[in-house]
C-alpha cells in the first residue's frame, strides 16, 4: 500500500470532494457563493492550524522558503479565489453534479497548459481522450429541440443548463489546473499540509480584498446567523481546504500528477448516488453514460 501512497491519496481526495461538493451547494443557495467561498476558507484554516499545531510543532508555515510562499500563493489565488469563486457560483446555477462533471477537464486542461507553455508533447492517445471526455460532457450539458416556429422545423441543439452556470464550471476547471501545476512547482519536498495553509491564506486575503472592494462584510456577518447553512460549510471546510486540499498535494507529491489527476476526476460519478438520495435529483440515462464518457477521457489522456 506505501508503493501507492499518491494514488490512495487521489481516491480519498475524491470522495472528500464529492462530500465538500454536496455540503457546499447546500450552503450556498443560503448564504451565497462569496460568502461561502471566504468563510469555508477561514474554518477551514482554524483546521488546519490546528492540526498542524500538533503534528508540526508550529502553528504556522513560517519555515517556508519566499520561493515556496510565492509559488504556492499564487497557486492559492488562481485555485481558490479564482478557480473557486466560478465553481461556487456554478453550485448555483447548474447544481454540484454538473458543476463537477465540468471539473473533470481540469486534467486534460493541466495537461494543455504544459502543451502551449511549456512546449510538453501530447500523444495521439490524448488528443483522443480529450474529446471523449469533451464528447461524455456535451451529452450531459446539451440536448436536441425543434425550432418550429423559428426555423420551420429544422432540428438544432441547445444546452441542458444555463450558458452561463456551464462556462463557470468551465473556469473552476481552469482554475483548479493552473493552481495544480503551480502547487506541485513551488512545494517540491515542503510539507503538503503547511503547503495547504499557505494556499488557503492567500486564498482569504484574496478573498477579503474582494469583500473590501464589493462592500459584503455585512453579509459574511450575517451568514454568521444561520445554523444550518453553517453547519453545512463546516462540513465542506472540513472535507475540502482541510482534506481534500491536503490530500490533493499528497496525491501529487507521491503520485504522477496525470495519474493523481485522473483518479481525482472520479467526483463526476461517485456524486451521482448521492444526488439521487439526498437530493432527489433525476439522473438520466444519458447523463451517467455521460459522467462516465468524461471520467474515461480523463484516464486515456495519462496513459
Amino acid at each position: 500500500m506505501t508503493h501507492h501512497a499518491g494514488e490512495f491519496a487521489a481516491l480519498l481526495t475524491a470522495v472528500f470532494w464529492t462530500i465538500t461538493a454536496l455540503a457546499f451547494e447546500a450552503a450556498s443557495r443560503k448564504l451565497g457563493s462569496m460568502v461561502v467561498n471566504l468563510l469555508r476558507l477561514i474554518v477551514g484554516f482554524v483546521f488546519l492550524c490546528t492540526f498542524v499545531y500538533f503534528y508540526r510543532g508550529s502553528l504556522l508555515p513560517v519555515d517556508a522558503t519566499p520561493r515556496t510562499w510565492f509559488y504556492l500563493s499564487l497557486s492559492g489565488l488562481i485555485g481558490f479565489v479564482f478557480g473557486d469563486l466560478c465553481l461556487f457560483q456554478a453550485f448555483v446555477l447548474i447544481g454540484a453534479r454538473v458543476s463537477m462533471l465540468l471539473m473533470a477537464l481540469a486534467p486534460p486542461m493541466t495537461a494543455l497548459i504544459g502543451f502551449f507553455i511549456l512546449g510538453e508533447k501530447l500523444a495521439p492517445l490524448s488528443w483522443l481522450g480529450m474529446l471523449l471526455t469533451l464528447s461524455g460532457i456535451a451529452l450531459v450539458v446539451l440536448k436536441r429541440h425543434t425550432e418550429e416556429e423559428s426555423n420551420g422545423g429544422r432540428r438544432g441543439m441547445k444546452f441542458n443548463y444555463p450558458l452561463w452556470g456551464i462556462l463557470l464550471g468551465l473556469g473552476g476547471a481552469l482554475g483548479q489546473a493552473a493552481g495544480l501545476v503551480l502547487s506541485k512547482f513551488g512545494m517540491k519536498d515542503y510539507d503538503t499540509f503547511a503547503a495547504t495553509q499557505i494556499r488557503v491564506i492567500a486564498g482569504i486575503a484574496g478573498f477579503s480584498a474582494l469583500f473590501f472592494v464589493m462592500r459584503l462584510w455585512k453579509e459574511a456577518f450575517r451568514g454568521l446567523t444561520y445554523r444550518k447553512p453553517m453547519l453545512q460549510l463546516s462540513l465542506g471546510a472540513f472535507f475540502g481546504p482541510f482534506l481534500g486540499v491536503s490530500f490533493s498535494l499528497i496525491a501529487i507529491k507521491y503520485a504522477d500528477t496525470g495519474i493523481a489527476a485522473t483518479i481525482m476526476a472520479l467526483v463526476p460519478v461517485l456524486i451521482i448516488p448521492p444526488s439521487i438520495i439526498l437530493y432527489k435529483e433525476k439522473v438520466t440515462l444519458k447523463e451517467i453514460i455521460g459522467s462516465l464518457l468524461a471520467v474515461s477521457g480523463v484516464a486515456m489522456f495519462f496513459f
